[in-house]
């Protein structure tokens, strides 16, 4: 009496060793599939950029392993054997659908640009213009992070960053964007009481608002070669756009940058409590790993950035022109 089927597919899966789940090598099977869809092994060592003895080896190793013969080789071609044609009708099945899934995790990824920026950046200058940015790409939807660290960009978790130095980060690549600069902003209505400002000596009618380094900056910026710092300081804020808000309020005079709050200047919220403009230096930049520079959505965000960042390049040139430094190593740009 012949075995019954089912001991049949029991001495088969003991041969393969499928009832403990392990699979021949899938380089092997990468490389019978290959081989099985185009006809020839040449072809296949071209797609998977090997040699045609590799993959005659590994498609030997993979008959050898579940001891069945997939190919009948002849001098000028080789040929699927019956066996041969059932595997490789379920490997191409599989590894098309394994592409497709690539194809389809790549374009997941594409629609979806996560983004880390310093927090007055992302809160005064970036965010307010994002909608123009979802108007050109609306099939890419913008993650925003607003933190003081430094992100690892390595670790995936973001795509692309708005940094503050001086463009030097390993592994990434830095698009310059405008330079750090800074000057007192205050509301109109406390310019008078500004007017002093310059005189590090002298009593001011308004309270500072801001960083001590930054104003010490401004200071050093025009030759002054203590650290003195006139008036009092007035509501300690833990960033730059709260040191702007309150200012725009009327609480005090703030140091901040033209550049990231130019509409308020432009809206006559706040004017420059004086006309000169320090720098540390230091610029803007969008950074992001080297190894994504060629990424759609990177490029896209990159293209819209930089076509914003022109636009107020212009409109803050003399600001840019008078800027002098303050010869300080400031910390990170809240």
């Amino acid at each position: 009496m012949s075995p019954s089927p089912l001991k049949n597919r029991r001495r088969g899966q003991a041969a393969l060793g499928v009832e403990d789940y392990r699979l021949p090598s899938l380089t092997a099977i990468r490389a019978f599939e290959a081989a099985a869809r185009l006809g020839s092994f040449a072809k296949a060592a071209a797609e998977l950029d090997t040699t045609s003895a590799s993959v005659s080896y590994h498609v030997r190793r993979l008959e050898q392993q579940i001891g069945v013969q997939l190919f009948s080789r002849h001098a000028q071609k080789v040929e699927l054997t019956v066996p041969g044609q059932l595997v490789a009708t379920e490997a191409t099945q599989a590894f098309a659908a394994l592409r497709a899934s690539f194809i389809k995790a790549f374009d997941t990824d594409e629609s979806h640009l996560s983004l880390t920026t310093l927090p007055t950046f992302g809160t005064t200058w970036l965010t307010p213009r994002l909608g123009k940015f979802r108007a050109q790409h609306p099939q890419i939807t913008l993650e925003l992070d607003v933190s003081v660290p430094a992100h690892d960009l390595t670790e995936g978790h973001f795509d692309a960053a708005i940094r503050n130095g001086h463009g030097r980060w390993p592994g990434l690549r830095a698009i310059p964007l405008f330079p750090s600069i800074f000057m007192p902003l205050c509301a109109p209505g406390l310019k008078a009481a500004a007017r002093n400002i310059a005189d590090p000596h002298a009593r001011l009618e308004a309270p500072l608002l801001g960083r001590p380094d930054w104003w010490a900056a401004w200071y050093r910026a025009q030759g002054c070669r203590d650290d003195t710092l006139p008036g009092e300081f007035g509501t300690s804020l833990p960033t730059e756009y709260l040191d702007i808000a309150a200012a725009v309020a009327g609480h005090g005079i703030a140091i901040g940058s033209p550049i990231l709050f130019g509409a308020e200047i432009d809206a006559g919220r706040l004017v420059p409590a004086h006309d000169f403009v320090a720098t540390d230096g230091r610029s803007f930049w969008m950074v992001f790993p080297s190894a994504k520079e060629r990424r759609p959505k990177i490029a896209r965000f990159r293209e819209w950035l930089c076509g914003e960042v022109e636009e107020d390049l212009r409109t803050a040139r003399e600001y840019i022109r008078r800027a002098k430094s303050g010869a300080l190593h400031l910390a990170g740009t809240p």
